[in-house]
């Protein structure tokens, strides 16, 4: 049965009005694409840190790197913005699992420029190349703020992210026990209120993301789990000025799209 996506479209069409511009990139369980702004360049924000998180993990499975590792954070480490580390003591210990954990959980700034370092930037994007994602970029670190001129930005293709997403479910970002242990950690999000708006609070069915937010960019990217296999969506959201107006229009798109088939 072909996947409809009237529904997706029309959520789409009402949010695209005064400016705000949305960007979808989508796979349905059976594996149909849809694409809305697929191929055009976003803001990534935080969504970035999906590709580092694969990275860390292809390092692990290299055994050049441990999830075990302890790491001693500096002053220097700090970064403004989202996350707890900022705030905790100058020489606290953490494992590379737990700045893992507190990037993708609650987009820990401090504990992603920490896994850029070990991950290195050009490395993270020779991660998203082989992905086959020619236009997705991590062009600078976490500063919590939007780019500076002169600065590159983060950037992000929804068509892409998808595929990103996907290669994840299926075990082919990196080994397939990997693949298993980012699934886990992209089902940690504590954001529920972008793609997981109108899921039950019981986690069923499981859901897994990793959002990004700068004013006025509202993202979120991952999957919902379905009984025919993963519902897959990239959702980014610019020139909406309301934060929760842009959450609302993420999260149904992402109905839309688990409804379509």
């Amino acid at each position: 049965m072909a996947v409809n996506w009237k529904g997706v479209q029309d959520v789409i069409a009402k949010a695209e009005t005064g400016g705000v511009k949305v960007g979808v990139g989508a796979i349905s369980p059976s594996g149909e694409r849809f694409a809305h702004n697929g191929d055009r360049s976003f803001v990534a924000a935080s969504t970035v840190k999906i590709a580092i998180m694969i990275e860390i993990f292809r390092l692990i499975d290299a055994g050049k790197l441990s999830l075990e590792k302890h790491h001693k954070m500096t002053q220097d480490d700090k970064s403004n913005g989202s996350g707890v580390l900022l705030h905790m003591h100058t020489g606290v210990e953490v494992t590379i699992g737990d700045l893992v954990y507190l990037m993708m959980s609650i987009s820990d700034n401090t504990a992603t420029n920490i896994l850029i370092d070990y991950a290195g930037m050009e490395q993270v994007n020779g991660v998203m190349r082989s992905l086959g994602m020619p236009k997705s970029v991590l062009g600078r670190k976490m500063r919590g703020r939007p780019v500076l001129p002169g600065e590159n930005e983060n950037l992000a293709v929804p068509s892409e992210y998808a595929s990103m997403i996907a290669a994840i479910m299926n075990g082919t970002a990196a080994s397939s026990s990997a693949c298993a242990q980012m699934v886990s950690v992209l089902e940690k999000q504590q954001n529920n209120r972008r793609i997981a708006r109108h899921l039950p609070r019981d986690n069923t069915p499981r859901w897994g993301t990793k959002t990004g937010s700068l004013p006025n960019v509202i993202n979120d990217v991952g999957f919902i789990m379905t009984a025919k296999g993963p519902a897959i969506a990239a959702v980014f959201v610019e020139n909406c000025p309301d934060q929760l107006a842009g959450e609302a229009i993420i999260g149904d798109v992402a109905r839309a799209v688990l409804a379509a088939g």
